[in-house]
């Protein structure tokens, strides 16, 4: 072989090798890493009881506010929680202003489309929220059509009522959705069963207000920026809490463990 034709061979070589080492420097960090540098897990969280809420020293509580507690200290970090605009949380996660949505979040079809997303943890369902008074009036999904519903805005609440040919009235939280139905100034609220189970009803804050018909079947889990890691080191440490006893012993503390699906 002549010396040129080895020179260029060995020209090519030390440019692929360029070439690779300029793509490993410029290759994206893995999820897992950029938490574990940062020392902490963002949470990005509305007010949303049983599952997210503040006891009465201002922690966030409930039963996935307790799992992400525990997720972040099998990583070696802390958690941070910031309440979200519900609507913005794949730009939220995209823009990396949190880590992690982790707010008993349904699993349809554009949230698995738009995050990488856990296994499903816990079963729901959307269910209509009008005051006891009426409560017979609205047993069927046929019965609310001529109401007045509340929702929280890009809910999965949102996208059943828009599928019967409603339009809502659309509101921050789910909790904003009670307040209008508590005031009258909205005739229903569409939420979910969790939810429903723990704010309304005799011992709660909405005494006067029931919860009848279910629209749908669904259930939660908990998204990741796509691409993301960090769903599979949450898929792992789901199944060894559920293993141990651990994730129902949270749930039960907020009354979930019906509800709870197996790992």
């Amino acid at each position: 072989m002549e010396d040129d034709e080895i020179m260029k061979r060995i020209a090519a070589i030390l440019i692929a090798l360029v070439l690779c080492l300029s793509m490993a420097c410029f290759a994206e960090e893995s999820d897992l890493a950029y938490v574990q540098g940062n020392g902490k897990l963002v949470v990005g969280i509305t007010d949303f009881a049983p599952m997210d809420y503040k006891d009465e020293s201002g922690e966030w509580i409930g039963f996935d506010a307790d799992m992400a507690k525990a997720f972040a200290a099998s990583l070696g970090v802390e958690v941070e929680f910031i309440e979200i605009d519900w609507d913005n949380k794949i730009m939220e996660l995209d823009n990396k202003s949190i880590d992690v949505v982790w707010n008993g979040m349904t699993l349809t079809e554009d949230v698995k489309a738009a995050m990488e997303t856990s296994n499903a943890y816990a079963n729901n369902a959307q269910v209509v929220i009008v005051p006891a008074e009426v409560a017979d009036q609205y047993q069927t999904a046929e019965s609310i059509s001529g109401l007045n519903i509340a929702v929280e805005n890009g809910s999965a609440g949102d996208e059943v009522v828009s599928a019967l040919g409603i339009e809502p009235t659309r509101v921050a939280t789910q909790a904003d959705t009670l307040l209008e139905v508590a005031s009258g100034a909205s005739d229903a609220a569409v939420i979910d069963s969790l939810m429903a189970a723990a704010m309304v009803g005799e011992g709660t804050s909405y005494a006067n207000l029931t919860y009848t018909v279910g629209l749908n079947s669904e259930e939660y889990g908990v998204g990741f920026r796509k691409g993301s890691d960090l769903a599979a080191a949450l898929n792992d440490f789901l199944k060894a809490s559920y293993d141990d006893g651990s994730m129902m012993t949270i749930a039960e503390t907020y009354g979930v463990q019906a509800a709870i699906i197996a790992q």
